[in-house]
């Protein structure tokens, strides 16, 4: 038999592992930017059918397209059944990549299933701020039976 007590007690503490992570990988992800002198930076992401991805990633010092720096960043990573935080290596566009996901994740759990979603982020390096756009897609139905 399933125990949901202990269950929502694990997701709760994922959840909250993957907040604190997300702060401390913002913070440094966004200094990393700053140092290389980027302004913006957009990706966007799609998926259904129980997969999904990050289809692109731009981004630009001013107005002008510029590649990523491969530099390395340690990121926090939550653990899956516990508030357990670990630490990985990553290059830049990876950190990005792996910030933007967890912050799916975090907020649309499950945003690759079924009918899925689409959408995009934009990390503006100034503000020091990232906004999702998210767009949910779902199927429906209407349904009517009559009897005579």
């Amino acid at each position: 038999m399933i125990d949901m007590d202990a269950m929502t007690q694990s997701i709760a503490k994922h959840q909250a592992a993957l907040v604190e992570a997300g702060k401390v990988n913002k913070e440094t992800i966004f200094d990393a930017l700053a140092a290389s002198g980027f302004t913006r930076i957009n990706l966007t992401f799609d998926g259904e059918g129980d997969s999904g991805q990050i289809d692109n990633m731009a981004a630009y010092a001013g107005d002008a397209l510029t590649a990523i720096p491969e530099q390395k960043l340690m990121l926090r990573q939550a653990g899956w059944s516990d508030d357990r935080i670990t630490t990985s290596e990553f290059s830049l566009p990876a950190a990005i990549e792996r910030l933007c996901y967890d912050y799916l994740e975090q907020e649309h759990g499950g945003w690759e299933n079924n009918d899925g979603a689409f959408g995009e982020f934009t990390l503006d390096v100034a503000e020091r701020t990232v906004e999702l756009e998210f767009n949910g897609r779902y199927s429906d139905v209407h349904t009517t039976a009559h009897t005579f």
